[in-house]
């Protein structure tokens, strides 16, 4: 064979390899843009058609197999879900998984690009061509950027407002047993939330807000209880060395039977310590310790957990959640200080209102008020306002909401909490609390006329007796004739959409019985929040 003979055959046989490359080209360019998007679209394809059938099938596989396990997982494997969400440790095992698939996602489609398009292409092809490339991987980037950050801001919030058991002290929670069951043994939660005001202006921490929440573990069914702020004589359970030193609950006697504000429950959470620190031994708050104990004392449950809102972050957390709605029956006052009390300015004026009108949507700055509002208005009727803030807070918390808005709300989540709760058992404190968004929440009127007509000497007595007859477990009643006869031509109930009343008087509660909070939050025109 001769030398040229040689050559030619040396330098055919790249030409046939390029050849066949070609093959698996698109002929024009916007073909291979098309190819190049269905390859974003379906990872893996776009290799396949270039010819790279192996790792085309590979990335492909991984594709739709990552695609089943996430949907199986998410079905049939929530408490999973959960245990991940909740777990620091891994929440950074996911960031990475999703900092990964992104960038993974990215070459696939560059590298799809590269063997879909022409070998011969115009300039405008080319640049149009790595345009859309580039749009395609910016919008991988930024959703995958965006679900790195809200896991990593997940995992921020639950490191900073929940220790685990060993690394946090507390003088009356309860150790954990099965951190997977918690509740096996316990068949009701009773957990105390605390609103604490230390704003500007203000002298120390109050607590403005008080309220007990007893959840029915396996049903979610929740009564809030809510203790009035001037409330004295507050007890300690018997075996605590608070009871010692306040036997006759907290109060000086020596002042005589006169109003005492700081001796209030507003007053504990702060007075207590300062005047007998580290008296209930190693914990993290000990002002939330006081008011667990004199709280379960004085409505006789054993309350496991509390949970201390900062009203500062209260505001952040509900305009990340874009407001919430509320039906306002009269008048309330923003701002306004009587000038007496713990933590009291100088006497001062509202500097507004909000006016009454069903449906109405509140922003947090006005939503706080319509919580914390007392100028010419009665202690009852706050506690009222609050317990609907919440409720209203719990109805407001939907998916889309929190999937827009979770890196705000993590942010004022950090701002918004203290608490005891572990995070062993994070994961079943979740699943209760999608039960109690779909179960029924009752408020338990402890009758003020008759047991706390001023603060100065409550009958807790009588309240511990109303709050077991409230919670007690429900029998079916034994059947009877009825002594009424039904009439003909009953009154429509109104829509279970609606949030107004069909009359605009309300249904006046029996003193110590439950009131369904979707009829105590009702549009009442009729009410002034004076009595």
């Amino acid at each position: 064979m001769s030398r040229s003979t040689r050559a030619t055959g040396r330098r055919a046989a790249p030409r046939a390899s390029r050849s066949r490359a070609r093959t698996h080209r698109a002929r024009t360019a916007s073909k291979a843009i098309g190819l190049t998007l269905l390859s974003a679209l379906v990872p893996g394809s776009g290799l396949l058609m270039g010819g790279r059938k192996k790792l085309g099938s590979f990335i492909l596989t991984i594709s739709i197999g990552l695609l089943l396990i996430g949907a199986y997982v998410g079905l049939t494997h929530r408490d999973s879900v959960l245990a991940l969400l909740v777990s620091p440790r891994q929440l950074l095992v996911a960031t990475g998984a999703v900092v990964l698939l992104g960038i993974g996602w990215i070459w696939t489609v560059v590298a799809s690009h590269k063997l879909l398009r022409p070998v011969s292409m115009t300039y405008t092809g080319r640049l149009a061509g790595s345009m859309f490339v580039g749009l395609l991987c910016f919008a991988i980037a930024v959703p995958t950027t965006v679900a790195a950050q809200t896991v990593m801001a997940q995992r921020d919030l639950i490191g900073s407002v929940f220790q685990s058991e060993g690394n946090s002290k507390s003088a009356t929670r309860p150790k954990v047993g099965n951190a997977s069951d918690p509740w096996a043994k316990t068949p009701r939660l009773n957990l105390l939330l605390l609103g604490a005001d230390d704003g500007v202006g203000r002298t120390g921490v109050r607590t403005d807000t008080v309220i007990v929440a007893s959840i029915d573990t396996k049903t979610g069914d929740t009564a809030l209880i809510s203790l009035s702020r001037n409330w004295m004589r507050m007890p300690f359970p018997e075996d605590s060395p608070l009871h010692k030193v306040y036997p006759d609950g907290f109060w000086d006697p020596s002042l005589g039977n006169v109003e005492q504000p700081e001796y209030y429950l507003d007053a504990m959470y702060e007075n207590v310590p300062k005047a007998h620190p580290g008296i209930l031994g190693q914990t993290d708050n000990e002002g939330a310790d006081v008011v667990k104990l004199a709280a379960s004392a004085a409505l006789g449950l054993d309350i496991d957990y509390y949970m201390q809102v900062n009203l500062a972050g209260f505001r952040q957390i509900i305009d990340a959640l874009g407001g919430i709605t509320v039906n306002v029956n009269y008048r309330v006052p923003i701002g306004g200080d009587y000038g007496a009390g713990p933590g009291s300015n100088s006497e001062k004026k509202p500097s507004g209102y909000i006016e009454k009108g069903p449906n109405q949507k509140l922003d947090g700055y006005h939503a706080l008020w319509f919580a914390r509002g007392r100028y010419g208005l009665s202690d009852p009727s706050r506690q009222e306002r609050q317990r609907c803030t919440i409720h209203a807070l719990v109805n407001s918390a939907n998916p889309q909401a929190l999937v827009t808005s979770y890196q705000q709300i993590a942010k004022a989540g950090k701002q918004l909490l203290r608490t005891d709760i572990p995070q062993e058992i994070l994961g079943a404190f979740i699943q209760l609390a999608l039960k109690v968004k779909n179960a029924k929440v009752a408020n338990i009127d402890l009758d003020k006329n008759k047991n706390f007509p001023s603060g100065k000497n409550p009958d807790y007595a009588a309240m511990r007796e109303i709050i077991q007859k409230a919670i007690a477990p429900k029998t079916a009643p034994a059947a009877s004739t009825p002594t009424v006869k039904p009439t003909r031509n009953p009154t429509k109930a109104p829509t279970s959409g609606s949030t107004k009343r069909p009359t605009p008087s309300k249904t006046t509660t029996t003193p110590g019985a439950a009131e369904n909070l979707n009829d105590a939050c009702a549009y009442n025109p009729s009410e002034t929040g004076t009595n």
